[in-house]
């Protein structure tokens, strides 16, 4: 871990204090690479035990081991050697590059020096006589020699005490500064690095920067969600494939490398193999009744951030700080609501929109959380008052009087209590994968199973996605009016418009979308990840205010 130190201190933080580590191809082929040096073989002699017997023709053997694990109690280091070889006497650690040789003095960068260097140094404290290290390249198949200097091993002493000073800090070493490691880290899109610095000179007063970040994640993530809904299904694992299967017939095979999250709804069995493996993976598995309600959620051990979770709970402590983050909460749905009247009403009425732009400007003379649940409230009343109004469906069971649930009593309904679960649980997956505990929030307040900062974050996008969704579908067509049962007073989906429903959420979820802050694309999934921890930054001290994602 020392030379992801030297790399960049934040990386090295994240990986190995906080917890966070995410693959990209460089990491899958590194290890792809180093996949025989690290599997053990050999054992090194003891430094007593030197003599190495000669070959036939008089040379020494070279001994060599692989995958060694050597500990410096003095030093305080720990190390692995990919290679060790052992030759004339000397100890000489030999540690694999999956790259080409660079074109750099020495043969090699000053995170990989450091890093053989310390285990030469590791070596030495076991007694080995070691002089120098070597960097094997695999994709340019060439050996380099790191002599070990006075220099070099003043140098890596002070790395490390540097790594350890880290360590032991609660505070994040700040990002590098338009650096052009930035692209191929894979933890660009947990570190944030170019909007964590804008955001951190950002002021309100600003009306725009004059330099926008880089957009360095990808605009839409590799894997997506696997909903099952089929009573009586069951999932278990082949290989590296997810297979579902109906009355013991295998119905649809998933491979796990495009899983990102599994929400099994009602009777669904799924495979202890497969709950192991999905843990293991840092996939989360979402059990929810039959009819959408949040039951619970297994992934693998708690996040170990706990710094970000005590923080989190310290602030929602704090009366002021609680109504500030629930001011933009509310400011960004209610200014979210009014874009979505004016795009797709037929013809929105002026004092609607007068209403929820006075309305959202309110929300910073809110004096506490109880008069911002009433602003809030009230905006609600005007918003649903003109829902009807971007209904194109003329059909009288699409006839919408205003909001109801718990439960819901009409299609439009329906439809929308249905949304907002699949939003509410996406965020309570997301918020739990950042480091949060999903269940304490600021504006929302904390109840037994209420998993209220889901519900914070989910304020500015209810309108965005959730009600976009019910509109498409509606005004498209999707569902019709034989798509709901209707029993005791309340109205549901039956199955197959549920699968329809899903299908359009998941569209909506990956439509890209501008940033308004960063001015770059992502689609909706990516947007509610990098909220959430951007939430994180501003609970850590690294920005000032959260910015409330608001489309133009």
């Amino acid at each position: 871990m020392l030379n992801e130190f030297v790399y960049c201190a934040r990386l090295y933080y994240y990986e190995h204090v906080i917890g966070e580590f995410e693959d990209n191809a460089d990491t899958v082929e590194g290890r792809y690479r180093h996949r025989r040096v690290d599997q053990e073989t050999g054992t090194p002699p003891s430094p007593e035990a030197l003599d190495i017997p000669e070959s036939e023709d008089g040379a020494q053997k070279t001994l060599v081991s692989t995958s060694v694990w050597l500990e410096a109690p003095h030093l305080g280091a720990t190390c692995k050697i990919d290679r060790l070889e052992i030759r004339d006497g000397l100890a000489v650690p030999v540690d694999y590059k999956r790259g080409k040789k660079p074109d750099v003095p020495g043969g090699a960068w000053e995170p990989e020096q450091v890093q053989v260097a310390l285990q030469a140094l590791v070596l030495r404290e076991n007694g080995y006589k070691c002089e120098h290290a070597e960097m094997w390249y695999a994709e340019s198949r060439e050996r380099v020699r790191i002599p070990l200097t006075d220099e070099l091993v003043e140098r890596t002493q002070r790395f490390l005490a540097g790594a350890r000073a880290a360590y032991r800090s609660e505070e994040i070493p700040p990002p590098l500064e338009d650096s052009p490691k930035c692209p191929r880290c894979s933890l660009v899109g947990i570190c944030l690095p170019d909007e964590t610095r804008f955001l951190k000179a950002f002021r309100v007063s600003d009306a725009a920067l004059s330099k926008k970040p880089r957009r360095l994640v990808p605009e839409k993530p590799d894997a997506g969600p696997l909903y099952v809904q089929q009573q009586g299904m069951s999932l278990g694992k082949s290989g590296d494939v997810i297979e579902a299967r109906e009355k013991g017939k295998v119905v649809s095979r998933t491979r796990l490398l495009d899983v990102s999250q599994v929400a099994v709804y009602g009777n669904v069995s799924v495979s202890t193999p497969l709950v192991r493996e999905l843990c293991d993976r840092g996939i989360s598995i979402s059990y929810l009744t039959y009819g959408g309600w949040f039951v619970g959620m297994a992934r693998g051990g708690e996040h170990k951030n706990v710094g970000l979770r005590i923080r989190q709970h310290r602030w929602a402590e704090d009366s002021a700080r609680s109504l500030e983050l629930a001011r933009e909460f509310v400011r960004g749905k209610i200014l979210n609501s009014r874009t979505m009247l004016r795009r797709n009403h037929a013809e929105a009425p002026e004092a609607v929109l007068l209403e929820l732009k006075r309305l959202a400007a309110s929300t910073s003379r809110s004096k506490d959380l109880g008069s911002l649940l009433g602003t809030e409230g009230a905006a609600a009343k005007v918003y649903f008052r003109s829902f009807p109004g971007m209904l194109k469906s003329e059909l009288p069971e699409f006839d919408f009087q205003g909001r109801n649930r718990r439960p819901p009593r009409d299609p439009i309904n329906a439809l929308l209590s249905f949304a907002y679960s699949l939003l509410t649980r996406e965020l309570t997956v997301i918020t739990a994968s950042v480091g949060f505990d999903p269940y304490r929030g600021f504006f929302h307040q904390s109840k037994y199973g209420k998993p209220a900062l889901a519900l914070d974050l989910m304020e500015e996008f209810r309108p965005l996605i959730a009600d976009s969704v019910v509109l498409q579908v509606v005004n498209n067509g999707e569902i019709q009016a034989n798509d709901f049962v209707h029993r005791a007073g309340a109205c549901a989906l039956l199955p197959n418009a549920r699968r329809k429903f899903i299908e359009a959420y998941e569209r909506r979820m990956t439509t890209s979308v501008t940033h308004p802050v960063f001015d770059y694309s992502a689609s909706y999934r990516r947007i509610l990840e990098i909220q959430a921890r951007l939430l994180g930054r501003l609970l850590q001290g690294e920005i000032e205010r959260y910015p409330a994602f608001r489309t133009r």
